[in-house]
């Protein structure tokens, strides 16, 4: 059930949020249909959730990244379809924020996509290919140019989530195919790889001209930062002029090294961390972790470390910011509108997938978090705020199967709103403050 409310957003003069004229107007011609419950998750008091689309992608539920056009269309990455294109394109011709057009189109499935200079970008997991959105009606018209191909092929970590920034690059993540580069994936006990192979061509973020077509990555790429096993989220920040990623950390540390780590230290060791990148950049992957209880870059049982042994000091970077591990950061953007208040204006909002191997414990996850920032950097390396919650259903989640959503992609619309997609059902919530 919907309530279907009358919104003027005369709550922009009070003290708690700023706005401008294009979005308050945009704001009081809407009806928006919130729905009973936030559409099943939980939302800080004075925020509520209009559901967008209950279904995106029917029985397959594969959404990934989201992005939302300057008119408030909104294209959704698929990871897999049956019988279908790969892009879901919606639209709302009635203004309650529900999408009451739905149509679909591409060869190419995938994670990430975002719009650049008129252009729609998807990267299925080995290339970056654009549609152009000159006299799109919804869905582009144009055929599509492969702007990036050659990407290492790769079972694991194969997603390939990208950015813009400010001077028309484009930054892209190429994840480790492996764990922590063992001799033996996966393999208690076998040793590390040193060197490790996947440095040369993976496990960082590479830059390319975000407006050349036909790059490949070893004759058009630049290694922008390495030792990053995975971003499973990667943004710019106009701001500030700077690259942003979230790492998804290790696993199995007590599976494969169980004589140094007991199950609850492995867990929620090691950390996902939050990066703040700059060209040159190492991060440390596979050689260290991060042990956020710590606070410190740890060795790698798989090149000699006990747990108790830190990384060389000074030859890797550190995060930002910390969370427990295996929580899967899968989206990062920084919160730029004037739609919610203003204590939200340039924080960063991260999107957790959930965990799969913390078992026998709970997994974790599952859930939005808010990282206020004080100018380039968060206020605190520990502080975050649970944003959106109740994605899983239960408070006792045994397998990822088991939760109702997963929170995947993030984006913000052109009034403010905040968009969450869900990859299990294709569940798409649109989060608008209300004061209410």
């Amino acid at each position: 059930m919907r309530q279907k409310l009358i919104y003027p957003l005369v709550i922009c003069l009070t003290a708690f949020i700023s706005c401008n004229t294009d979005n308050r107007s945009q704001m009081e011609t809407g009806q928006f249909s919130f729905a009973e419950n936030n559409g099943g998750i939980v939302l800080p008091d004075g925020f509520q959730a209009v559901v967008v689309a209950e279904e995106v992608v029917d029985s397959v539920g594969e959404a990934r990244y989201i992005t939302v056009n300057d008119n408030g269309d909104v294209y959704v990455a698929l990871r897999r379809t049956e019988n279908r294109p790969g892009v879901a394109a919606l639209r709302d011709t009635t203004g309650d924020g529900v999408a009451d057009r739905l149509e679909y189109f591409g060869d190419y499935t995938g994670t990430g996509i975002g719009l650049h200079n008129g252009f729609l970008y998807i990267a299925p997991d080995t290339a970056v290919v654009r549609y152009s959105m000159e006299n799109a009606d919804l869905v582009p018209q144009s055929e599509p140019e492969v702007v990036l191909s050659g990407l290492p092929e790769q079972s694991g970590h194969a997603s390939k989530p990208f950015t813009f920034d400010n001077q028309g690059n484009l930054y892209i993540n190429v994840g480790a195919p492996s764990n922590a580069c063992q001799e033996e994936s996966r393999t208690p006990g076998s040793r590390g790889q040193d060197p490790c192979p996947d440095l040369e061509r993976q496990a960082g973020i590479w830059q390319f001209d975000a407006d050349e077509v036909n790059q490949t990555q070893q004759e058009d790429g630049v290694r922008y930062a390495t030792g990053i096993r995975n971003s499973g989220g990667i943004t710019w920040n106009s701001e500030h002029s700077q690259l942003y990623s979230v790492q998804h950390g290790r696993d199995q540390l007590h599976t494969l090294w169980p004589d140094i780590y007991t199950s609850e230290q492995s867990a929620e060791l090691p950390a996902e961390e939050f990066f703040k990148i700059n060209e040159g950049d190492n991060f440390g992957w596979p050689y260290t972790y991060y042990d956020h209880q710590k606070g410190q870059k740890m060795t790698n049982p798989e090149y000699g470390g006990d747990g108790e042994t830190p990384a060389p000091e000074g030859e890797y970077k550190d995060p930002i910011a910390a969370f427990p591990g295996h929580w899967a950061p899968n989206n990062l953007i920084f919160y730029s509108g004037d739609q919610f208040p203003d204590r939200y204006k340039n924080g960063a909002f991260i999107a957790f997938h959930g965990s799969w191997n913390r078992a026998p414990h709970p997994q974790e996850g599952y859930k939005v978090v808010f990282v206020p920032f004080d100018g380039d950097e968060p206020v605190s390396s520990s502080d975050y705020e649970v944003f959106a919650d109740g994605f899983a259903g239960t408070s006792s989640l045994r397998s990822p199967g088991d939760a109702d959503y997963r929170p995947m992609g993030l984006a913000e619309g052109p009034d403010g709103s905040l968009y969450i997609s869900d990859s299990t059902q294709g569940k798409l919530w649109r989060i608008i403050y209300t004061g209410n």
